[in-house]
This record gives C-alpha cells, structure tokens and sequence, in this order.
C-alpha cells in the first residue's frame, strides 16, 4: 500500500487552480505543485490542515488516502 494525495481530483472538482489554492493557503506554488503530483516524500502536516481549511474540508480522506 501507498499513500495517495488526491488534490489534484479535488481542485477539479472544485474547479479551483493551483495558484489559487496556494494564494487561499499561503503555501508556495511549488508545494502545491508537488503535492498535487504526488512528487513529495513527505506530507507536510500544517500544508494538509491549511489545505484543509481553505476548501472547507472536514474528512481528510478527501486529500490523502491509501492506494492500494
């Protein structure tokens, strides 16, 4: 099993683009970028809750989830 960042389905869904997001988290574009890529090796905690906060999401298997 793998860890799977599910942003870039939830930012279409949302129809919300990158640098949006990363001016509505204050995040750099690059994470953002990373993330929605699933590039990055480690999850930032505070990036996941900013995210979460910004798309008013409560479950956090709206963002990450196991792939298996």
């Amino acid at each position: 099993m793998e860890i799977e960042i599910k942003l870039k389905q939830l930012l279409k869904e949302r129809n919300i683009k990158q640098y949006q997001l990363s001016e509505m988290t204050g995040l750099t574009t690059r994470t953002i970028s990373e993330l929605v890529n699933n590039q990055i090796e480690r999850i930032p905690k505070q990036a996941i809750c900013k995210i979460a906060v910004a798309l008013n999401v409560e479950d956090i298997r709206e963002i990450i989830d196991f792939k298996k």
